[in-house]
């Protein structure tokens, strides 16, 4: 049986910040996540090595994620969708032009982290459908536009 949740709005905005650090840290004892960040990106790049069988690069590598047996570069992002926040755009990819990542796989999380959509994406496609944005100093995807783009191919079921 698992353990009861703590009732949390009988903690105080103090607690909970104590409580979010003890759970932030424990996922990164666990190998779940890799940095003290918002978790959705770690989680969703362990979940998809994980299940593709790929190997994650190093966190300061640039422009790819992960690698496959064969040596293809996959950028991985992540969104999660809440009450209060429906995923519209992923976040930023840097330098779209130098062609970091040979395909992109692109995960929509449930408010509970289980995964309702998962979608890989060969370089050309993303590279079509990105539109820089000057604010972020990035190209974006619109989520819209990714399920049934030339090349798309579902990876729900196998992360799910």
């Amino acid at each position: 049986m698992a353990p009861a949740l703590t009732d949390l709005s009988r903690l105080s905005a103090r607690n909970l910040f104590k409580l979010h650090g003890a759970v932030s840290a424990e996922l990164r004892r666990r190998g779940i996540s890799r940095s003290g960040n918002n978790p959705v990106a770690d989680y969703a790049e362990g979940l998809v090595a994980k299940r593709l069988r790929l190997r994650l690069a190093e966190n300061s590598t640039a422009g790819f994620d992960a690698r496959d047996a064969r040596g293809r570069r996959f950028e991985i992002k992540a969104r999660r969708e809440t009450q209060s926040s429906k995923a519209t755009m992923l976040s930023a990819i840097r330098a779209i032009e130098k062609r970091h990542f040979d395909f992109l796989i692109a995960v929509i999380f449930n408010e509970d982290y289980t995964v309702r959509r998962a979608v890989q994406l060969p370089y050309a496609t993303v590279r079509r459908l990105a539109r820089f944005r000057r604010h972020v100093n990035g190209s974006v995807l619109m989520i819209r536009d990714l399920w049934d783009a030339k090349g798309a191919r579902d990876l729900t079921a196998k992360l799910a």
